[in-house]
């Protein structure tokens, strides 16, 4: 295809399917276990199979995808491990709400039949955020994907369940635990989402025995009091310490209550007195072993008052504390309530308030697992990216709870267990046992599934083939990098180092790199209530995946937040545009290039080696931003170094070239350096923006094979700091003088002259030689060089390091003209300063307007504070030369 047959415009829709589905082809995301290369391996979060791209699927996926094309153009054995996790809670639901618009449900079924139901729908479903992934650009071993719950990861799960079981460190037992009664099931710690809420607290008084004395307990929860079975205090607390009584009837109940004492009771909150439900509250379940207390479970798995509930049986807990807060009002026991601001926790799932409530399930002793995951961290074994992290993952390890891995659901890793109906005999193993061991007994297995997490706990080594000693494991194993958010540091990336420390003997991975969330322009985060929202397939339909693509890396800085908007990915679509432009410039003036010519050094002008020398350094350094994953300053070293200095001043000097005086002596030698520094840029942007890149290396003459498989830019041999300070000078000078035009509304049609004073000598004599750009590219008619000498009076002049550069405006504008224009343009912004600053004198604007509006407000302030004060030095200027 000739150069001027390309598209003016870059096309992405006809471009993106085209080159995924040929790299897909070509089996160019593949990793290779018979390679000798350096391996790099990351393993995928996997994405819930009910899921669809969002913002934090597509910034975590883009970072890892780049880290994976960099690794491949540094010619590493690259191996980026693709996979979906099958979801308990959420696919269960997803399923249950398919049956109830056909009016059935899963009990109806049968848990064979409803599992079946389920794998029927991931068939059909599962693989839908996996095309989106690709959409995204994601160069995944997609021949390697797995499944949390396919036949090997789930005989990973149930050897590591029996072995820990085995050795002490999975148990079964009485324990609080979060229960959603919506789900129907139990839920880690991790898993209760807290929001503040307005409750209220409720003053209830529990008279003495045969009196009308008694104590007054404070609760936000008044139906949990029908399993009570004491009343703390504190012994320090002054307001009991002549208190005589021992017990206590609990109203409504008339139980019988001790009264004890126990330091952990808070005598700021409430009254100073707590009721304690060892069944329904965590503490109050610690405080109860202490003190050998009774626990009574007054509610049933939805939510409902059971037969230990009395009078209230049947009711649902909210209608329960009604009815409890009217008896008690009627029985003149009800001695106030308060409105009360709380934290209040939540079903990470379906929002449903949980509810804490005694229960018997399986449990992780996490503790001595824990202590190793932490020293892996200490030691360095381990590196979390950003540091300021590990804070936060040490004070989590060593303040661990036991982990409650059993789910009251049917869809997961079913728990290797089964109970002897006629002894208290538990077996737990590999294989399915026909009777017990110990009577002979008929056994029934255990119904409850694994925590969705236990199985993904598994997934650095699963995914390679463990039990079993693979290549990949042998290769692969530590992985390189974990890329992930911070939101799931425990439930996720915590269990991995528990994990894989205590099967592999070794870390998950060597670096932990830990982004930020993506919020919308003003720093909101996304939600459907707030309108917020921000599609990323929407947003790669409109500008493209890899405007979209660079977006995301130009703003993910370690520690911040990304703020998205339509806008910022706009504006990268322009830079996509830029190099699909200036690309086609360079194919054009490369059509009649020899690929086979040979190019001294010395015929290079001061430009080409000077592109060169850039070019070098910014590839070390967007390489060595990359290591330290610092995304962002990548990604502007190159947008910095394709755009204004590439684009904005090598392409415009190589048209000097190409077309002007300098065409007959140097024209190879700058062809080849078009050509080496097109090939560089394409390489250095590919990580970022993998599809532009591969189109144009294919338009490229003298190009095979896809990008994916060239080398990384080595320029270091070209990198001259000499040439570098020479072009600087160059560009300061043209950029003055262009600064000059600008400022003087001097027509683009007119030639100027231009007066340069220096007293060094070697800074004259260099420019002088390079008189010819300056003329060229700033439409100088002639130029003075000067050592000494008066400075002309009606002139625009600039500094220049130690140089003074003069335009003499006489001829060349209206001085009169100029004044007016100026004057009218200082009113206008001194005008619109007034405004900015009024709003910003404001309290109520400052106090009620979001923060980022407000800084928007100041940075627009600043910018017109900068414009009045240049406007009025170019006024100041003029009128000087006028009179």
């Amino acid at each position: 295809m000739k150069a001027t047959d390309i598209s003016k415009s870059y096309d992405f829709k006809n471009v993106e399917l085209k080159w995924y589905r040929y790299w897909e082809e070509n089996g160019l995301f593949r990793a290779d276990e018979t390679r000798n290369e350096k391996p790099y391996s990351i393993v995928i979060p996997p994405p819930n199979v009910t899921g669809s791209l969002h913002m934090g699927h597509a910034l975590n996926n883009t970072l890892q995808d780049i880290l994976c094309r960099y690794k491949r153009l540094k010619g590493f054995n690259v191996l980026w491990m693709p996979g979906t996790d099958h979801a308990g809670i959420a696919t269960q639901n997803v399923v249950e709400k398919e049956l109830a618009r056909e009016g059935k449900d899963r009990h109806e079924l049968g848990r064979e039949q409803f599992i079946e139901r389920v794998w029927q729908w991931r068939s059909k479903y599962g693989g839908v955020i996996i095309n989106q992934l690709k959409r995204l650009g994601a160069s995944c071993d997609w021949s390697r994907e797995r499944f949390t719950m396919d036949e090997g990861l789930s005989m990973a799960v149930r050897k590591v369940f029996v072995t820990l079981y085995r050795e002490g460190l999975i148990y079964r037992g009485d324990y609080i635990i979060n229960w959603c009664p919506r789900c129907r099931t139990a839920l880690a710690d991790l898993e209760v989402e807290h929001h503040e809420q307005e409750g209220k607290l409720y003053h209830i008084k529990y008279l003495c025995p045969d009196s009308d004395k008694g104590l007054v307990i404070a609760t936000t929860r008044p139906e949990t009091m029908l399993g009570d079975t004491a009343v703390a205090i504190n012994p320090e607390d002054p307001r009991f310490k002549d208190l005589d009584r021992e017990d206590l009837i609990l109203p409504l109940m008339n139980r019988v209550l001790p009264i004890i004492r126990d330091k952990y009771v808070d005598v700021e909150f409430g009254t100073g007195v707590l009721k304690i439900t060892p069944a329904h509250d965590a503490n109050d379940f610690l405080i109860g072993e202490q003190h050998g207390l009774e626990s009574i479970v007054i509610m049933d798995e939805s939510g409902r008052m059971n037969e230990n509930a009395g009078a209230y049986k049947g009711l649902d807990r909210f209608e329960a504390r009604e009815r409890v807060v009217e008896d008690l009002e009627k029985l003149g026991l009800l001695e106030k309530i308060e409105p009360y601001q709380h934290n209040v926790g939540h079903c990470y799932r379906c929002r449903t308030m949980i509810e804490p409530i005694l229960s018997k399930q399986w449990f992780v002793k996490v503790s001595p697992l824990a202590r190793d995951a932490s020293r892996a961290v200490r030691e360095g074994k381990t590196s979390i990216v950003p540091k300021m992290w590990e804070n936060t993952y040490f004070d989590w390890m060593d303040n661990i709870r036991d982990w409650c891995v059993s789910r009251q659901i049917w869809w997961g890793h079913r728990i290797p267990a089964w109970y002897c109906k006629n002894c208290p005999e538990i077996v737990v193993d590999m294989e399915e046992p026909e009777t017990c061991p110990k009577c002979g007994g008929e056994l029934v297995q255990e119904t409850d599934v694994l925590d969705t997490w236990f199985s993904s706990a598994l997934w650095p080594f699963s995914t390679m083939g463990w039990p079993d000693k693979t290549p990949e494991l042998a290769i692969f194993y530590p992985t390189s990098v974990l890329v992930t958010g911070f939101d799931i540091l425990f439930f996720w990336v915590a269990r991995m180092m528990m994990m894989g420390i205590h099967f592999m003997k070794d870390v998950p991975f060597r670096d932990v790199y830990i982004h930020a969330l993506v919020r919308d322009a003003e720093g909101q985060k996304m939600s459907k209530s707030k309108g917020n929202v921000i599609d990323p397939l929407i947003i790669m339909d409109k500008y493209g995946t890899d405007a979209f693509r660079f977006t995301l890396a130009a703003f993910a800085a370690q520690g911040r937040d990304v703020l998205m908007s339509e806008d910022r990915v706009e504006g990268y679509r322009h830079f996509v545009n830029k190099v699909w432009n200036a690309s086609r410039f360079a194919l054009m003036n490369l059509e009649d290039m020899d690929l086979n010519g040979a190019v001294k050094d010395a015929e290079r002008t001061l430009a080409d080696r000077w592109i060169l020398s850039r070019a070098g350094k910014v590839a070390s350094q967007a390489a060595l931003a990359l290591e330290e994953y610092r995304f962002n300053d990548a990604a502007m070293e190159l947008y910095q170094f394709v755009w204004h200095e590439f684009c904005d001043w090598y392409l415009e000097e190589a048209k000097l070239v190409f077309y002007g005086k300098y065409r007959s002596e140097s024209r190879a030698a700058s062809q080849q350096t078009l050509y080496e520094t097109l090939l560089a840029v394409l390489k250095m942007l590919h990580p970022f923006m993998p599809f532009v890149t591969e189109e144009i290396w294919n338009l490229v003459p003298g190009t095979q094979g896809s990008i994916m498989t060239a080398a990384y830019p080595e320029f270091e041999k070209w990198v001259d700091n000499g040439v570098e300070e020479e072009m600087a000078l160059l560009m300061d000078v043209i950029s003055s003088v262009r600064n000059i035009r600008g400022e003087m509304h001097i027509p683009p049609s007119k030639d100027v002259d231009l007066i340069v004073y220096s007293t060094d000598s070697t800074d004259l004599e260099q420019l002088k030689e390079l008189d010819t750009y300056i003329q060229d590219l700033c439409k100088v008619q002639q130029i003075e060089w000067r050592q000494d000498g008066d400075r002309p009076k009606k002139a625009a002049s600039a500094v220049c390091r130690n140089m003074e550069v003069f335009v003499p405006l006489e001829g060349l504008i209206d001085f009169e003209y100029e004044c007016k224009r100026l004057k009218k343009e200082l009113d206008k912004i001194d005008k619109e300063l007034g405004y900015a600053r009024k709003k910003l004198a404001n309290e109520d604007f400052l106090s009620r307007a979001p923060k980022q509006v407000v800084a928007k407000e100041r940075t627009k302030a600043q910018d017109l504070e900068g414009r009045l004060r240049k406007l009025e030095a170019n006024y100041q200027r003029i009128v000087a030369m006028a009179s």
